[in-house]
């Protein structure tokens, strides 16, 4: 009796477990779900971690992936289903900050060379042009054949560009010159 008492509470941990979702990770007090589907693909959370400026908390990031990687330059380029996710957990970001700062990113990712995409990114940062708020949430969703699909709280705000504006776009966190170096290495899944 103890045996199969022993086997069938075994049983209902294991099925607790595996009936309950987990969360990957709690940041900042936001917690930072383990998947995302896009596309009917799964992705997994690769890391994320807290854009701070000024010694003020700004946004929690998370970088969504097929499958787990540490190498920036190959998830830039990657011609496959991501998503970067923004949770904002401050009230001191405003529409005209974000897109300042976005645009900013973009320089820094692209070297200055915007031309190519200039289009694209105007089309982008009109997604910020309505009031940002504390719990906000940006999900930023590259899609083969597709482009960028840009989620506002769960709703469709625009789809823009194609490989090439991913590639400046994710490159805002990831390139040589991220906004900010420690954040990059979180998303990148390196504590």
């Amino acid at each position: 009796m103890n045996k199969a008492l022993s086997t069938l509470i075994s049983g209902w941990v294991l099925s607790a477990a595996l009936s309950t979702p987990a969360m990957a990770l709690t940041v900042e007090g936001v917690d930072v779900p383990d998947t995302y589907t896009a596309q009917q693909s799964e992705l997994t959370l690769n890391g994320a971690g807290t854009r701070s400026k000024w010694f003020m908390d700004l946004y929690v990031g998370g970088l969504y992936t097929p499958q787990k990687a540490s190498d920036a330059t190959a998830v830039i380029n990657a011609d496959e289903p991501q998503a970067i996710t923004l949770h904002i957990i401050s009230g001191l970001i405003t529409s005209e900050k974000m897109t300042s700062a976005t645009l900013e990113g973009f320089e820094s990712a692209t070297g200055g060379n915007l031309a190519p995409i200039q289009s694209d990114v105007n089309a982008f940062l009109d997604v910020f042009s309505e009031e940002i708020k504390e719990g906000d949430v940006f999900d930023l969703v590259y899609l083969p054949g597709e482009g960028v699909r840009v989620l506002k709280n769960g709703d469709a705000r625009a789809t823009v560009g194609g490989l090439e504006f991913k590639k400046a776009l994710f490159g805002i966190w990831l390139s040589d010159e991220p906004a900010q170096e420690d954040l990059k290495q979180k998303m990148l899944g390196q504590r």
